[in-house]
């Protein structure tokens, strides 16, 4: 029975994120009812506000991930600036970050400061080779991730070149893994009785994610190889023209290979053919067995080879670009994932829902992305005990 809560909802975090990986992280966080302070430079503010699209000259990417959180301007280099900061220091639960390893130490503000003031607060950073390491004073971006965790190395045409993924992944599993980690600092305050850091690296993120690539290599000593949208375990498991476009068609044992041959292509020899009898020879012989597929899958509409390999319990589905997902009444109506909200400069804007749904405390878009500064005055009076005077002079001074 869903209620009115937040899951998050007494938490405060200051986020100092920019761009892509922390952003995505906080803004989660904020959908689940933390009070998300962001807290960006006074000089343009971060880096995402000049990336488009724009409409009305406000930068819809940032809008994007920057959704349900307050938004104030802070010159941390300035001394006023500091102590403000460490004032809200006091307050709150987690201080996020994503600058490169030791610029929150150069400016006096890294976690050893931070703990001996508050030393409940959790200090969560995502960089791109994480906080300790030979690395960890590297630029990183989410390109540099995807390489050198191995992800480009796999992703691509058979023969082709490595290929990074069509989006920043890098990014976005940096900032999954960033949330999990503040979670379980956040549990762990419970059980240790103060807050810890929690420092998260692209590198890592993109690795680990991978799962059985490793595996494989450990155990044959051989690089994997790209194989487009196949599966190196399991076949047939990969993308099949259509009529109109593409199928993915995905045979995850033998019984369903069977349903395949027998209940949807009319094919029932492939069962007993010797190259395609067991799940081991269909994936050395897939260049094989592909074609055979798609005599049938080609001569038939997407939708039509969905909903026979479905009607058989074969498991199917279209290759959507994206124009299709967002008409697809299972995303947009029953799950909601592009929640419309209104902002006060680009007006309606669609965003992407969460992917966690909390079912008793369901996540939330609490409001538009701030404007530049726009909770000065309101979050630094309540956080900093500042008044509306001082606020004005800090912001001329340029402090704010």
């Amino acid at each position: 029975m869903e209620t009115n809560h937040g899951a998050l909802e007494d938490l405060v975090i200051l986020d100092l994120t920019r761009v892509v990986a922390g952003p995505f992280c906080t803004s989660m966080l904020g959908d689940m009812g933390a009070r998300i302070i962001k807290i960006e430079n006074p000089k343009g503010g971060d880096d995402s506000r000049t990336y488009g699209p724009y409409v009305n000259g406000e930068s819809a990417y940032f809008a994007m991930h920057n959704r349900s959180k307050d938004g104030v301007t802070l010159n941390l280099k300035d001394p006023d600036g500091k102590r403000v900061f460490l004032e809200m220091v006091k307050k709150a639960d987690v201080v996020v970050e994503n600058y490169r390893p030791g610029v929150m130490d150069k400016l006096g503000l890294g976690y050893d400061t931070l703990k001996e003031i508050n030393n409940q607060i959790i200090y969560a950073a995502v960089s791109g080779y994480g906080c300790y390491g030979r690395y960890s004073h590297r630029p990183g971006y989410d390109i540099l991730g995807q390489a050198m965790g191995g992800l480009m190395s796999v992703t691509g045409p058979r023969g082709g070149e490595p290929t990074k993924a069509g989006n920043a992944m890098g990014d976005i599993l940096g900032g999954l893994n960033l949330t999990i980690g503040i979670l379980a600092a956040v549990h762990a305050r419970n059980i240790i009785g103060h807050g810890q850091r929690v420092d998260v690296s692209l590198v890592d993120a993109v690795l680990v994610s991978l799962e059985n690539v490793f595996t494989r290599y450990w155990y044959s000593g051989q690089i994997p190889p790209r194989n487009g949208n196949t599966n190196p375990a399991t076949a047939p498991y990969d993308t099949y023209k259509s009529k109109d476009g593409m199928v993915v068609i995905a045979c995850g044992n033998q019984h369903l290979f069977e349903l395949l041959c027998t209940e949807v292509i009319g094919k029932p020899e492939l069962i007993t053919d010797d190259r395609f009898d067991i799940n081991v020879k269909r994936v050395a012989n897939m260049d094989e067995l592909k074609p055979l597929i798609e005599e049938f899958t080609s001569v038939h509409e997407t939708q039509e080879l969905v909903d026979m390999c479905l009607k058989k319990g074969v498991p199917a589905g279209p290759v959507y670009d994206v124009s299709q997902i967002t008409k697809d009444p299972h995303i947009v109506e029953d799950r909601e994932m592009f929640p419309v909200i209104n902002h006060p400069v680009i007006g309606e804007m669609h965003v992407n829902g969460d992917a966690v749904k909390l079912l008793d405390t369901m996540p939330h878009i609490t409001r538009p992305a701030p404007t530049l500064g726009e909770d000065n005055e309101r979050i630094y009076t309540e956080f900093a005990g500042l008044t509306v005077e001082q606020v004005k002079e800090y912001k001329e001074r340029g402090v704010f």
